[in-house]
Formats: C-alpha cells, structure tokens, sequence
C-alpha cells in the first residue's frame, strides 16, 4: 500500500520502548498491578498485610537493596570508582544514624525514613520517566513541563494528606508530621488533580494527532495510579506504603538487571566475568537466584550478629535497618544521574 507525502509524523512515532515490549509490560504493567493487587489485600485484613510485609521484604525489599552492589561492588572497575560509597560511607551513615537515635530515640529515625522514603520513590519513579522520555523523543526535543509537574505534584499531594492525617504510628513505630492545616490540603488536591487533567488533555491531544508517545504515556499513568492509589485511596498507612513499596522494590529490580544487560550486551566480559555472565540474558534466573541468596546471607547473618550483641536488640535493629536504607537512598542518588554519560548511554541504550 503506498503513502501519502502528507502523512502526519504520527504514523511513523516510535512507542519508545526501553528494552521490548514484553520487558516494558512488566516493567509498567506488571510492577503496577502486583503492587495494586498487595495494596487492596494488605487493606483488608491485618493478617494479610503482615504477610504480604514479609514476602515483600525477603522476596523484594532486601534483594532490591542488595541489587545496588551490583552497580558499585560487583566487578573491579565499579569497586574501584566507588569506593568511598562502599567502603567509607556504610560507616559514616552508621555513626550518624547512631548518633540520631541518641538524640531523639525511635521516633526521629522513624520519621526521617517516613519522608526520605516519599522522596527517594518520587525519585526514582522521576528517573524512570526520564529514560521513557529520552527513548521515545530526539535529544533536541524540549522537557515535557507538565510531565515533570505530574511526577512531582501526586507525590506531594501524598505526603500533605498523610501529614494532615497524622497517624500516629507507621509500620508500628512512633512518627511525627509536617503541621499542615486542612485548608492547604485542600489546595494541594486542587493542584494535583488540575495538574493531571491539563498533562491528560496534552496526551489526548497527541494520541488525535498520532503522536502520542505510548510508552512514556503509560509508564507516566502507572505513576499516578500508584502514588494516588497508596497514598491517598487507602486510609491506613501502613498497606498504603506497602503498595508503593513494592512497586518500587520490583522497578527497581528491573531497571538494575536491564542496565547490568545493557552494559554486559556484547557478551561475557573476562575482566567482569562473575557480573557479565550473571548479567547475560539467558541467565535471568542465576541472576535473581544470586541477589537472593546475598541479600538472605547479609541480613540473616546481621540480624544474627545483633542479637548476640549486649544492647537492646529492637534498637540496634532498628539503627541496622536504617542505615542499610539510608546508604541506598545515598548510593542512589550518586550513581543513576542520566546526566553521566556512562549510566545514560547504558541505560538509554537502543532495545535488544
């Protein structure tokens, strides 16, 4: 069949897919409705979330922090550049979270991860959204404003009407809010809610003309179903922040073994052999089984080494946990900047 001269560039618009289209339905569509699905059963019933906490822990939580060593520890060369992250940091963070927990006890360690986490998951989602933007447009292609609005304002409306709800304990733990009246609440939604309606005229407008950019759209609704659905649709807290939860703890999974596969694309690498070869495609399943049985070995190993400690063992636990979280909110936001070069040429890389 032939083609008009005059067919609109629609036609001829990439989906901008980051690696298939069967890795970006998992990617968007398949974190997304795990996530959902755990956020409606948690909801229901104390038990079931209780159970599910624990499955997200040990099935994605612990391996999606361990996930990052294979970005900074894994082979020599990425040792080499981060050492100060692997080696000097852990400690700093260590003395620091120590030294917070002497000041304030349970609650401020507590409320600091409460807020850090909201923003280390807008983040990451932001940062997601921004490898979706780069595939499907050309380098010269002006920022989508209303996009970046959207990944920021649903976020923030979150946090406020957590804030304003002011639950008194989160995952069973004494925290303190932001003092924000009802009234900014109000205006917060408003924001919010008007924000989405102008970015989903704007994609509206594209998909009439052809030139909608499907994968960047999709990923971007994904991100508003979650962060409205955990932190606005569900009252209680605590299934609400497991919904997000694991939503980020399976994108992260994700995107870290995409970029490993990426760099390692070519093949077995022999001066990277043990990361390469894990990092095959082939060897998705050596690759999961490998991050699992690390992150099972360091944090039964640690938990075992605190309790045989001479301290209170809900303490030092607590102080454990949160520098482990704490170290990979600031690893992070060291070593996925797209502005490097070496993670966006990785990252952004044609699909395979």
């Amino acid at each position: 069949m032939s083609h008009s001269l005059n067919q609109s560039p629609a036609s001829t618009a990439s989906p901008g897919w980051i690696r298939s289209p069967a890795f970006d339905s998992l990617l968007i569509g398949g974190t997304a409705s795990m996530a959902l699905l755990t956020g409606i059963f948690a909801a229901q019933d104390p038990y079931w979330f209780r159970t599910l906490l624990i499955v997200n822990m040990w099935a994605l939580g612990y391996h999606h922090v361990i996930a990052t060593y294979t970005r900074i520890g894994f082979d020599t060369q990425s040792l080499r550049e981060h050492r100060f992250l692997v080696f000097a940091l852990p400690v700093l963070l260590l003395g620091v979270t120590t030294s917070l927990f002497a000041a304030g006890g349970t609650w401020l360690l507590a409320t600091i991860y409460l807020h850090w986490q909201y923003f280390h998951y807008t983040r990451q989602s932001y940062g997601v959204e921004q490898i979706y933007w780069r595939r499907g447009n050309a380098a010269d292609v002006p920022r989508d404003r209303a996009t970046w609005a959207v990944i920021y304002a649903v976020p923030v409306w979150g946090l406020v009407h957590r804030s304003i709800q002011d639950s008194p304990t989160f995952l069973g733990l004494e925290v303190a809010y932001l003092p924000i009246p009802p009234w900014v609440g109000t205006i917060v939604a408003a924001g919010a809610i008007g924000t989405i309606a102008y970015w989903v005229a704007l994609r509206v407008g594209e998909a009439i003309r052809g030139e909608l950019r499907l994968a960047h759209t999709l990923y971007v609704t994904s991100h508003i179903v979650i962060f409205v659905s955990g932190y606005i649709l569900i009252e209680n807290i605590n299934p609400g922040w497991l919904l997000v939860n694991v939503w980020h703890n399976a994108q992260y999974l994700l995107i870290v073994w995409m970029f490993n596969t990426n760099r390692f694309r070519d093949g077995v690498d022999p001066e990277h052999r043990f990361l390469s070869t894990l990092s095959q495609p082939g060897n998705v399943v050596l690759y999961t089984l490998t991050c699992v049985c690390i992150s099972t070995v360091f944090y039964l190993g640690s938990l075992e080494f605190i309790d045989a400690l001479p301290l209170a063992a809900i303490s030092a636990t607590l102080i454990f946990v949160q520098t482990v979280n704490f170290h990979h909110y600031t690893v992070d936001a060291f070593v996925w900047k797209l502005r490097k070069p070496a993670v966006r040429d990785t990252t952004v890389a044609d699909p395979v």
